[in-house]
């Protein structure tokens, strides 16, 4: 049967437009997603920027250190080993971090800022738990922890004042040790004087208690250093808030 021409040109029009703005509305959406696209993809490069392998080991290094004082002070058998395998795992980030960031070249300001948190979290939190189950004299730990917060506000004056201070050999020396006397007293935590006088236990605690007197000398003398370098910083005017 024929069909009218009328109805033909009616059914053209009436599909042409549906398929002209299905088409657009296509074209209309993938340029959005373009555009989208387009615009996240800076974020994406600052976040990747930030969050660099280099900065992820100094976090996780902060994310070990409550796992490790839970460890030194709970009472279970091989806690020292444990506690041991902790502390080598985070002070190991601290040695990969600066690497990675040194030879990658994504040293960024997070890095900077986080980096240094890290390490005294982690000794802070080791020698206190180390006090707390009677390990090390407080004293000595008050030392070193104060050693640490007046070596903060001095970088940070200088900071302020336009002035960097870099990290001198005595405290490379003082890190050093800080690492191999808490690995020992960790490890020779059964054996106190009182308890253990001889064998390898006790051995280990002594040779954890000397690495101990040596971070308490180091810790005295960098920061004699430090502000001797820093001399004439102190003297100068005090730098506007």
């Amino acid at each position: 049967m024929a069909v009218p021409l009328h109805h033909v040109a009616r059914d053209r029009n009436m599909h042409a437009p549906r398929a002209s703005t299905n088409g657009a509305t296509q074209e209309s959406s993938g340029s959005v997603s373009v555009q989208r696209a387009a615009a996240m993809s800076p974020r994406r490069k600052r976040l990747t920027v930030v969050l660099n392998i280099p900065n992820l080991l100094t976090i996780f290094r902060i994310f070990l250190v409550p796992f490790l004082v839970v460890v030194l002070l709970t009472k279970f058998e091989g806690k020292e080993y444990w506690g041991l395998a902790i502390f080598l795992l985070a002070a190991l980030t601290d040695v990969l971090d600066g690497w990675l960031a040194r030879r990658r070249s994504e040293v960024t300001s997070l890095g900077i800022l986080l980096d240094p948190i890290a390490d005294k979290l982690l000794v802070s939190a080791a020698l206190i738990s180390l006090v707390e189950v009677e390990v090390v004299p407080a004293w000595m730990v008050v030392v070193i922890v104060g050693r640490e917060f007046a070596m903060t506000d001095l970088r940070s004056l200088a900071s302020r004042k336009g002035y960097s201070m870099p990290a001198s050999i005595w405290g490379k020396f003082k890190m050093g040790s800080q690492v191999l006397a808490i690995s020992l007293l960790i490890i020779g935590e059964k054996a106190r004087p009182v308890e253990v006088a001889t064998g390898l236990p006790g051995l280990i605690f002594f040779m954890g208690r000397a690495a101990l007197w040596l971070v308490v000398s180091l810790a005295i003398l960098s920061l004699v250093d430090y502000i001797f370098r820093a001399r004439s910083i102190l003297k100068g005017p005090a730098p506007p808030d």
